[in-house]
């Protein structure tokens, strides 16, 4: 599930003391980032020209492997290649703790970083952190999870309410594909007590599935397909256990339940546990996630799981290194690069912030081996052993 954001001293940041040398790179864009890491090497001279530190903080090691297997070594591989040397940047891990993530920022401020990349925990340690940043004279860029009180904060990611549309649109499709009929829908929401971002989520996938944007939606809610809502309820924290508690309840309370949607793979996969363990067979009652997780794979593959959203980690990497890398040097980012804007969720607090957001993608056994697979996103083998050869064999990976 879902984050970073990007904090920058505004002292000795102005375009005045930028070396003349330094231009952003023609054509800069979010379509600029691909699995080549190329553009990169177009960022030295604006590099060169910057000033002090940046300093990393990642937010934990458990909710999510990406962070350890993905984010780490491309922002590593993405500094290197724009010309930082190690001693120019810093890469630490809350583990999942405020008060660590607070202390870290804090730590790389004092010691002179310019720019600090964080992915808030939830949005209090975040708005703690752009505080601090902000009365230190320190712009912010959001990475992932937004930011969304203070000034001047950026905004790197992908675009949330995209992403939930994609859910509800794959929910949609699957209904039909898999024969469901007269669908009786239980929605497991991510963790909304403390991320806007699964917020925005709910927005997007609840727009696409009832025309509503309201989140949770109340029971009993209808749309022109025939579909009724049973229960719509917030595993909060983004706790999978919590979501599986919760399923395992509305199922066991309501056996109509035919057809559901997950607000991530780790709450799909807690769901279909539930599911297995009472025997439903496969293609029989649709789930849906983002991340595009192992296990979420191994359920699309199976049969269990209708799709999952697909954000490539290696672009959001990219994207952060280059707004940095601008900002760093006192450049104003080309609109090609900041090409949105995002605000707050209905019904919570803040400031609408310049966004620079990426396309996420709905993948299904159709187009697995065309992305998570072709961007080793996911590990082939370990795939097909969780999922049995001749799943692969069916979606084309081999």
């Amino acid at each position: 599930m879902g984050a970073l954001a990007i904090v920058l001293a505004a002292c000795g940041n102005s375009t005045a003391g930028t070396s003349a040398s330094a231009s952003v790179p023609a054509g800069l864009g979010v379509k600029s980032f691909d699995a080549s890491f190329s553009v990169m090497a177009q960022l030295k001279s604006v590099t060169a020209a910057g000033k002090g530190k940046v300093g990393v903080i990642l937010p934990d090691t458990t909710s999510s492997t990406r962070y350890v297997n993905f984010d780490l070594p491309y922002l590593k591989k993405a500094f290197d290649l724009a010309g930082y040397s190690s001693s120019q940047y810093k890469i630490d891990n809350a583990e999942g703790n405020d008060a660590t993530e607070l202390a870290l920022a804090q730590a790389d401020i004092t010691a002179g970083a310019t720019v600090l990349i964080f992915d808030p925990l939830n949005g209090t340690v975040g708005a703690q952190i752009q505080q601090y940043a902000e009365s230190h004279g320190v712009k912010t860029i959001s990475y992932d999870r937004a930011t969304f009180q203070g000034t001047k904060v950026y905004y790197v990611s992908f675009d949330n309410v995209q992403v939930g549309k994609l859910i509800g649109e794959g929910f949609v499709k699957c209904v039909t594909d898999w024969g469901v009929t007269n669908p009786q829908v239980f929605v497991l929401d991510g963790g909304e007590n403390s991320d806007p971002n699964a917020i925005s989520f709910a927005q997007g996938y609840n727009q696409a599935i009832w025309g509503k944007t309201d989140t949770p939606l109340p029971v009993g809610t209808t749309n022109d397909k025939g579909y009724k809502l049973v229960g719509d309820q917030i595993a909060t924290n983004w706790v999978n256990a919590t979501g599986g508690t919760i399923f395992q309840q509305q199922f066991t309370a309501h056996k109509n339940i035919n057809a559901t949607v997950e607000a991530n793979d780790g709450l799909a996969n807690a769901v279909i546990t539930v599911l297995k363990n009472s025997n439903v067979p496969a293609k029989k009652i649709p789930t849906t996630g983002q991340d595009a997780t192992p296990d979420g794979m191994a359920n699309v593959l199976t049969g269990y799981q209708c799709g999952s959203v697909y954000k490539a980690v290696y672009q959001e990497a990219q994207d952060a290194v280059a707004l940095a890398t601008l900002l760093r040097a006192g450049l104003t980012p080309p609109s090609d690069l900041l090409n949105s804007t995002t605000k707050p969720p209905s019904g919570t607090t803040g400031t609408e912030q310049p966004a620079s957001l990426l396309t996420p993608v709905w993948v299904t056994v159709a187009n697995m081996k065309d992305t998570v697979i072709k961007d080793n996103f996911v590990d082939k083998n370990a795939l097909c052993t969780a999922a049995g050869a001749a799943a692969c064999t069916a979606a084309g990976i081999s």
